[in-house]
Parts: C-alpha cells; sequence; structure tokens
C-alpha cells in the first residue's frame, strides 16, 4: 500500500508600513475579517517575489522589503489547512486601494486596530509592534 504525504502549504504575510500605520485588508472571502496581506507561494517562485506579488494584487501598493521577520506554523493557525507562512515587513508606495480578494483595505496603528482579525494575524500584528518598540528579538521569541 502506497502512503500518502501531507504537507503544509507555504504561504507569505506582508506588514506594510505606510503613513505611520499598518495596512491590513479586509477579506471578501472565508474567513471574513480583517488580515494581513499575503497568499499562498506560486511553484517556482521565490518567498519575496510572492510578498511582493501579493502585496500589489490585494493592496495595489508597490512595496519595499525591509526585512524577514518571522515564520509562524502552528497547525492551526489557518482554520482552512495547514499553512507555514513567512512575514516580512515592508514599505508602502503609493494609496492603498483593495484589489483581488481584498473587500476593504485601511491603515492603522497599534490603538486603531479593526476587529475580528483572523488567522493568527493578530499575533503576528502583536510581535511586530513589540518588536518595533524594542521589546522583542525576532531570532530569539521560540521559547
Amino acid at each position: 500500500m502506497k502512503q500518502k504525504y501531507r504537507n503544509p502549504l507555504v504561504t507569505v504575510d506582508i506588514i506594510i508600513e505606510i503613513d505611520d500605520g499598518i495596512v491590513l485588508i479586509k477579506r471578501a472571502n472565508p474567513p471574513y475579517g480583517w488580515a494581513l496581506p499575503g497568499g499562498f507561494v506560486d511553484y517556482r517562485e521565490t518567498l519575496e517575489s510572492s510578498a511582493v506579488r501579493e502585496a500589489k494584487e490585494e493592496t495595489s501598493l508597490d512595496i519595499k522589503l525591509k526585512e524577514q521577520f518571522h515564520s509562524y506554523s502552528e497547525p492551526d493557525r489557518d482554520p482552512r489547512h495547514h499553512t507555514v507562512t513567512t512575514v516580512y515587513i515592508a514599505k508602502g508606495i503609493g494609496i492603498p486601494k483593495p484589489a483581488d480578494d481584498a473587500k476593504k483595505v485601511g491603515v492603522f496603528t497599534k490603538s486603531s486596530l479593526p476587529e475580528p482579525i483572523v488567522f493568527d494575524h493578530k499575533k503576528i500584528i502583536d510581535d511586530y509592534f513589540r518588536y518595533t518598540e524594542g521589546e522583542l528579538r525576532t531570532n530569539i521569541f521560540l521559547l
């Protein structure tokens, strides 16, 4: 009997900094709510090129990647299937406009975050703000 292997799907999410806030999209598809721009990495695509493509597709923004932030791999982070995401921090260039599967787009600060935020993106955003405030180093916060 041949064994069937199941592997997690590879995704990217992007924390786009613009106008003293970060860009979030309101999803047009389930699960509904606000999320970081991002999506699945296409076959023969690098993580970085996927991040640039997904940001443009969902927010109409060009971005300049600043750094790779962290990877998140909890098996239940996405209710649809097991995904592993690599998160990038980027500078947004242009005016955000919803596109692709984004119903709305907004720029939010730590004190103005919308609800609900889907997937594990609230944790990612909280980690990002802790990082920018100097409370977190991304290479050591696994434990």
